[in-house]
Order: structure tokens, then C-alpha cells, then sequence
């Protein structure tokens, strides 16, 4: 699990940046390569140190019904992690106030803020609070939602009939054709998801044996966001 939580702050940093690189894109407000690799540093160091910051000590944990470890790491590392994020924090802001000159006092900031929600709030920060703590997967998940919502709006707006009435006509309250289809899309991904992250987790947690004195009382569940993780790579 602490391997686990490792990787993740990979994955958060790294989205963080690709939702700034696409917003850069659609806002017209590009960044040249020394600005990607002074956000991607950034990125990879405030990610160290988050994850350096959860094992000042050896101590024991659990993670749904399984146990894990954490390790001491001498503390000069840490303190050397820490300063190295508070440099690249401040090129990262000195960059984007030089890239909001040459932009013509412009920037992507609705992706400005997604990189820094997700190396700084979700991963920095995020265990000031167990409640704080919960509630950031879900706004992870919502960053991915964005993202997928946008592209299938477009891709059945390029349907030759997307513009059309749905039929039968009392769906037309809902809009053009594309619309439906879209909210198709959404049911179907939430439905899916219920029964692989969830249902079928619960089912085989309740209808196959193991030893839940070894491996714990939600050892499918765990499986499943080991898969969810592993896939990002």
C-alpha cells in the first residue's frame, strides 16, 4: 500500500500537468519546452516530498483491512526535498508570470489551477485531514470527468444527425439527438463502473473464502484500486 500511494502521487502530479498542457492547448496559450520542464520538475519534486512527508517514521497502518508499513527516512532528506520544492515552486510562479507577459497578460488558468490543485492540494496538503483525505479522490475523479465529457460531447456532435430531434418525441426535452447520446454514454460509464468497482468487489468479497485474518476483510476491493492504479501505467 505504501508502494501504492507512491505511484498515485505520480499519477495525480502527472495529470495535473497533461489537464494544464490540454488547457494551454485549447486556450491557444502554449507553453515552449523549457516551461514544460520547469512545471514537470516541479511537479516530480513537490511529489517526493508529499510522499517522503508519510514516512518520517516506522509505523503501522491499514488500508482496506490490509496492513502496511511506513519507514523512517532521515530527516536531512526530507529537509532537503522541502527546499528543493520551495525553489521549484518559485521558478514555476516566476515562469508563468513571464509566460503571462509574453501571452499578452494571458493564461490557461483554468489548467493553472488543476496543476496546482493537484500537486499542492491533493497531494502536499492532503493529509492534514482524514476528511480532506476522502474527498480528493473524488475531485481527481471529477478532473477526469471534464476531460471525458468534453470529448464525447464532441464526438457526437460530429454525427451527421446529432442535430436532429430524438425520437420518440418525449425525449425531445432533452435537446438535440447528441445530447441523449451523451447521457447514454454517462449512464452506461456509471453503471459500469458500480458493478466493477463496487458490485462485483462486494459479490466475491461475500461468495469466495480466503483468510480475512491474513489478508484482510475487503481484499477484492483492494485488488480492484490496485488494478485502477496499475492500469495508469
Amino acid at each position: 500500500a505504501n508502494a501504492m500511494f507512491f505511484f498515485v502521487g505520480w499519477h495525480y502530479v502527472k495529470q495535473g500537468y497533461g489537464m494544464l498542457m490540454v488547457d494551454a492547448v485549447l486556450k491557444r496559450k502554449f507553453f515552449d519546452n523549457r516551461d514544460k520542464k520547469v512545471l514537470l520538475v516541479n511537479s516530480y519534486v513537490v511529489w517526493i516530498l508529499a510522499w517522503l512527508q508519510t514516512n518520517t517514521a516506522v509505523t503501522q497502518g491499514k488500508y482496506y483491512g490490509l496492513e502496511y508499513y511506513t519507514f523512517a527516512v532521515p530527516s536531512w532528506i526530507t529537509n532537503i526535498a522541502l527546499l528543493a520544492a520551495v525553489v521549484s515552486t518559485a521558478a514555476t510562479v516566476l515562469m508563468l508570470i513571464n509566460r503571462w507577459h509574453r501571452n499578452g497578460h494571458a493564461l490557461p488558468y483554468n489548467g493553472i489551477v488543476a496543476y496546482v490543485a493537484s500537486l499542492y492540494l491533493w497531494i502536499l496538503i492532503a493529509r492534514i485531514n482524514p476528511l480532506w483525505l476522502l474527498v480528493v479522490p473524488a475531485l481527481h475523479s471529477l478532473q477526469y470527468l471534464a476531460v471525458v465529457w468534453r470529448y464525447q460531447t464532441n464526438v457526437e456532435r460530429d454525427v451527421a444527425d446529432a442535430a436532429q430531434n430524438p425520437q420518440p418525441k418525449v425525449l425531445s426535452f432533452l435537446g438535440p439527438l447528441y445530447r441523449l447520446r451523451v447521457l447514454g454514454f454517462i449512464v452506461g460509464g456509471g453503471a459500469l463502473g458500480y458493478l466493477g468497482f463496487w458490485l462485483m468487489p462486494m459479490a466475491m468479497t461475500a461468495l469466495i473464502p480466503y483468510d480475512k485474518q491474513v489478508l484482510g476483510s475487503s481484499l477484492f476491493f483492494f485488488i480492484v484500486l490496485i488494478f485502477i492504479n496499475v492500469h495508469h501505467y
